[in-house]
């Protein structure tokens, strides 16, 4: 920390906002924050910065976030919220959750998880154990609401959940953009900060862009070719390109040859997918489809990007096969300028134990009680989560048959994200017991009769666990805390280490710390079992690595060991110029460890070594895309004029919790559908006015318009994370300007078969005027 003669100080911190994980420089004066910047010395993102960093000093002086448990009071319209003190809030947990466990079993639990656990790095470590505690099979989270497609996909072809390949943007001479906009999201599966800015040298350099959407989109207006796509059409796209190319030539495998399984059976499966076949349903003519399998291969250096457009939708699992499968023949693959594996200094998930060899993954281990959905790593479908809990027992009350009578939230707002958000506020209302931590009282957490509060980011140390996994190149960063933890505030890996210990039956004042070294011994065992390190010498190598970090407590703790024990680690004094907490912490701009560089075979953690690019799941699943082309489209019923939504992200508003943040919610209103004036025209809508728009079930919001030449005729625009309309929250500048929430209208049984992501996009509607 930097102390200036001004009487204040600049602290260094990386912004937990998004993916994109900018470093800032924070002044300070006393505990106050005066102001954010981007810090220009950075490593990774280079002075980089969006107005999300800015508003980090808005969220900690936000008199809206909770800082104190609370318990609420009765129910109906008699509830009301005590602020209470810890040891309170954790006696009514203990007093409601565990006779309730008790007489109904652990199946009888749920738990929801956000996509903020992932910018906190006590709850992307301290999570897992508190999910180990509680038994429950029945898991549901964000990712089935944006990513499992590409999870599963790249699993199943590479052999490990994580194993997402990312451009390596820097020296690519082609980027092709599908379904993604990064300009606004500065990557997503992909930690890529100041976007234009790469895209901007990218071209300089003589590159290109190409960006494939239905909306003429931010970064598409920086392209050089943009193709506006019909919703839902890219499963139709890109086996139309990978026709073209196998058909046309022999796979270029490049830095994979060799270490490839299942072209032939690939090759036979997609033959009937020629390029004119799948030209109606992609919405793009054969000679586009062609044009673009042709610019990827030839391009001398290339990478094809896929994200959450490709994933959302019904074929979302397909898709992001099939992007990875056109890389892989065209030769892109862990190829320079093509789509490599980051490294990260810790914690990387593909890179223990034996290299290229692996037990790759397992799907359907268990499903769902109601829908029979299988589980995908070790979750269920977040549109299940409220059948779960509505449908009462089967009869015989046993087994499969308890319904979720109790329910943990962490950081995760499912009532505006998971698509039928009314259906889940009313069964929500219907359970026993609901915990949440949060630092919202939100459209979801009101429902809660326990709300445990996180602290502020400014007020604990900040690593980016998973995102330095999917990093456009390879650096470590750490952020101590800036200020301090108020007194008697709980930070959010003791919350959790409390809980767990709660329902593994242990005593209510068991020691938190001793309860963390016990879980931090049993996992340090399972790291050396998967290391095929022999039992009886695991006993001292374990004691060795309690004994070096004995100094540090919580997640702090367990970063040091990753650190030291990581691709770059000291080793434990075995190689002292290597990494370690120490040396991280003294380095407040981060570490540079140089670009991406390739990894095959060490990286494949499938069972024969081998990238498997014919699994046989997603070669069945094929036959759905057959079947759907020889079926007419089909329409919501109802009045209006027939549309297809699709959904879009704002630089300002990556989650709903920061539309409560002055910075981010000033300035014109961002919750607008956008239409093309023709479809205006025929719906008989003003620009500016106000519309219903109708979807599944007749369930309607109503959005205000907003005439669009960017949108491609017949398509509507709306973003995602509003309606905060709802009563009992506790957000007032957001229920200022609330906007209307698209997954309302949205079918909660409606997912990709495979990874159970709900369908979000590409969905069909109806708007019609609002005449009342």
């Amino acid at each position: 920390m930097e102390q200036s003669h001004d009487d204040t100080r600049t602290a260094h911190r990386i912004c937990p906002f998004c993916e994109a994980a900018c470093g800032l420089t924070v002044q300070l004066r006393g505990d106050e924050v005066v102001a954010v910047r981007g810090d220009k010395d950075d490593v990774f993102s280079r002075g980089y910065l969006c107005p999300k960093g800015v508003a980090l000093k808005d969220l900690h002086d936000d008199p809206d976030r909770l800082r104190t448990p609370m318990i609420r009071r009765g129910r109906g319209a008699d509830a009301r919220w005590e602020a209470c003190g810890w040891e309170d809030a954790f006696a009514e947990i203990e007093r409601r959750l565990l006779p309730l466990l008790d007489a109904h079993g652990r199946s009888a639990l749920a738990l929801s998880l956000g996509n903020p656990i992932v910018h906190k790095l006590g709850l992307q470590l301290y999570v897992p154990r508190l999910a180990r505690a509680a038994g429950t099979p029945n898991v549901f989270s964000a990712s089935t609401l944006d990513q499992m497609p590409k999870h599963v996909a790249c699993g199943l072809m590479y052999g490990h959940w994580l194993s997402i390949p990312v451009p390596d943007i820097e020296r690519t001479d082609l980027l092709i953009v599908l379904g993604a906009n990064p300009i606004a999201s500065n990557g997503s599966l992909w930690t890529v900060p100041d976007f234009r800015g790469k895209a901007r040298a990218l071209r300089e350099r003589g590159g290109r862009m190409i960006v494939i959407d239905p909306r003429r989109s931010e970064t598409a207006d920086v392209a050089d070719e943009h193709h506006a796509i019909r919703p839902g059409g890219d499963v139709f796209l890109l086996l139309g390109m990978l026709q073209h190319l196998l058909a046309s030539g022999s796979p270029r495998l490049g830095a994979a040859d060799g270490h490839v399984a299942g072209l032939t059976e690939l090759q036979e499966a997609v033959v009937a997918f020629t390029p004119e076949r799948m030209a109606e349903a992609a919405g793009l003519d054969a000679s586009t489809i062609r044009h673009l399998a042709d610019a990827l291969r030839q391009a001398p250096r290339a990478a094809l990007y896929g994200r959450i457009g490709t994933c959302t939708q019904p074929y979302g699992t397909l898709c992001s096969w099939l992007v990875e499968v056109l890389n892989l023949v065209t030769g892109r693959i862990d190829a320079e300028g093509g789509m490599r594996w980051p490294l990260a200094p810790a914690f990387q998930a593909n890179s223990t134990g034996a290299g290229g060899r692996g037990r790759g993954v397992v799907m359907g281990r268990r499903r769902s009680r109601v829908s029979g959905a299988p589980e995908v790593m070790g979750e269920f479908p977040m549109g299940c989560l409220a059948e779960e809990i509505d449908t009462p027992d089967s009869e015989d009350g046993t087994g499969v048959g308890t319904r979720v009578r109790a329910l943990i939230t962490i950081a995760s707002n499912p009532v505006l994200s998971a698509p039928n958000g009314g259906r889940l506020a009313a069964a929500l209302d219907g359970l026993d017991f609901m915990l949440s931590l949060d630092i919202y009282l939100n459209e979801t957490t009101r429902h809660a009769d326990v709300i445990l509060p996180g602290l502020s980011p400014l007020q604990e140390p900040h690593y980016d666990i998973a995102f330095t996994q999917l990093a456009w190149t390879h650096v470590a960063r750490f952020s101590p805390s800036v200020l301090p933890v108020p007194e008697h505030a709980w930070p959010e890996w003791r919350i959790l280490m409390r809980l767990a210990a709660m329902l593994e039956g242990h005593d209510a004042a068991a020691d938190v710390d001793a309860r963390d070294e016990d879980a931090l011994k049993k996992d340090l065992h399972g790291m050396f079992a998967a290391a095929g390190v022999p039992a009886e010498q695991q006993p001292e190598q374990i004691a060795t690595l309690l004994r070096a970090s004995a100094h540090l407590s919580g997640p702090e703790r367990q970063l040091d060991l990753g650190f030291r024990a990581g691709p770059w680690g000291d080793r434990f004094g075995a190689r002292p110029e290597g990494l370690s907490l120490a040396k991280l912490s003294a380095s407040p701009h981060g570490i540079d460890f140089g670009p991406l560089q390739a990894r095959l075979p060490g990286v494949l953690r499938t069972p024969d070594g081998l990238i498997q690019a014919a699994p046989p799941a997603l070669l069945a699943d094929l036959a759905r895309v057959e079947a759907a082309l020889s079926q007419p489209d089909t329409q919501t019923p109802g009045e209006g004029h027939p549309m297809i939504v699709i959904g879009r992200r704002d630089v300002r508003s990556n989650n709903s919790w920061m539309h409560n943040l002055p910075t981010l919610a000033k300035g014109p209103e961002r919750c607008l559908a956008l239409l093309h004036p023709q479809d205006a025209a025929a719906a008989d809508i003003v620009d500016g006015a106000l519309a219903r728009l109708q979807g599944a079930g007749g369930r309607e919001i109503v959005v205000r318009v907003k005439y669009s030449e960017d949108m491609r005729p017949g398509v509507i625009s709306l973003p995602h994370g509003w309606g905060h309309d709802l009563p009992g929250t506790s957000q007032r500048l957001a229920s200022e300007r609330p906007g209307a929430n698209l997954n309302a209208l949205l079918d909660e049984g409606l997912r990709d078969p495979i990874s159970g992501t709900s369908v979000l996009s590409g969905v069909p509607v109806r708007l019609r005027p609002m005449l009342d």
